[in-house]
């Protein structure tokens, strides 16, 4: 699982580009900005009050300095803090260039479950609805099937929904799409190690092929 979270990483920190204001979701997101080149310049923003977030520190951690998540992280010259208020006023006004979440299950028409795990107690959906819906991109991130080897991409979530028709793009080790209108899921990346084949058995929502597709040979 360690790889796959690392390859799906990997894959979705291809979509930054420079100059983007970009929050990361807990869980595989956080893995994105050990693959941003050095050379990309890119605010990362954490909705409990901060832009220009750095990784996590060596040393000297703060305890009053933390992502969303509650993991100790520094900030980056030229960063700056702000109370909650200002910060979902960024993300409800349309200031975020790309949220990549983490997903439990998206459907083809780009429903988002992200926020229950089953079995388990959670405090509440936190800021990924108010991210899902007022990002100017959204991608979600998640291994292709769960743990039980049933399929992610499924035609309509069993799980409750975070937002309704917000994911732009879906990446897993085996395949990326992007959903068109909210309506068509497409098929753009078939990533290494798989085929169409792998795709088609392990995805339950109905997709179609993009003229462009993409098959990647090699990692």
């Amino acid at each position: 699982m360690g790889d796959i979270r690392k390859i799906i990483a990997r894959r979705a920190a291809a979509e930054i580009r420079e100059g983007m204001i970009v929050n990361l979701g807990i869980g595989i997101p956080s893995l994105v900005p050990e693959f941003i080149p050095s050379s990309v310049s890119v605010y990362f923003q954490a909705e409990n009050g901060i832009l220009g977030m750095g990784p996590e520190p060596l040393e000297n951690k703060d305890g009053n300095l933390s992502n969303a998540a509650g993991y100790p992280v520094s900030i980056l010259p030229g960063g700056s803090y702000f109370d909650s208020a200002v910060s979902f006023g960024m993300i409800r006004s349309g200031y975020i260039d790309l949220s990549i979440l983490g997903a439990l299950e998206v459907s083809g028409k780009g429903d988002l479950a992200n926020w229950i795990v089953p079995g388990k107690k959670v405090p509440g959906v936190g800021g990924a609805m108010e991210l899902a819906y007022g990002a100017k991109n959204l991608i979600a991130l998640m291994p292709h099937c769960d743990k039980n080897g049933r399929p992610k991409i499924v035609r309509k979530c069993s799980l409750p929904i975070t937002t309704y028709h917000c994911v732009n793009k879906i990446i897993t080790e085996r395949a990326v799409f992007c959903i068109i209108n909210n309506e068509e899921l497409q098929l753009e990346e078939i990533m290494p190690g798989y085929n169409l084949a792998d795709i088609k058995n392990y995805t339950e929502a109905g997709f179609t092929i993009s003229q462009e597709l993409i098959i990647n040979k090699e990692a």
